[in-house]
């Protein structure tokens, strides 16, 4: 249990990483123009659908993170689109990867448990991907 709450502490203060980089790029891109997008945008779609994932598992198994993983995904949201287009993509990742858990899981699993681990590492990996390449 220890490690889990270490990982979500670890995800959350990565978070925070990713927002500033996100926040460096927002120059750079806009002298691009509008449609231009990071090279890490997948990835942060990813981590959109993680997000997701995790607002639905974390209460489902009796976790009550604060800040909510929606709440982390609005401070995403936030910093990194300026684009409504491009923010409504984040959007629907994160509510995919919330209905994905939502129409099989009702109550906590050992399934459920272990797809919360793999998110929390998954996370992790690519925020300090993203962080170690693009960060300055």
């Amino acid at each position: 249990m220890m490690v889990v709450h270490a990982r979500i502490n670890a995800l959350k203060a990565l978070s925070a990483a990713v927002f500033c980089i996100v926040l460096s790029s927002q120059v750079v891109l806009a002298q691009d123009g509008p449609s231009a997008a990071p090279p890490y945008e997948q990835q942060l779609m990813r981590l959109s659908e993680i997000f997701g994932a995790l607002h639905f598992l974390r209460p489902v198994c009796g976790e009550r993170d604060v800040p909510s993983w929606r709440d982390q995904m609005e401070d995403f949201l936030d910093a990194e689109t300026l684009d409504e287009n491009r923010r409504r993509r984040f959007i629907e990742r994160f509510n995919q990867g919330y209905r994905g858990f939502s129409a099989v899981y009702r109550d906590c699993t050992t399934a459920a448990r272990l797809a919360m681990e793999q998110y929390l590492v998954e996370g992790e990996r690519i925020i300090t991907d993203v962080t170690s390449r693009y960060g300055r």
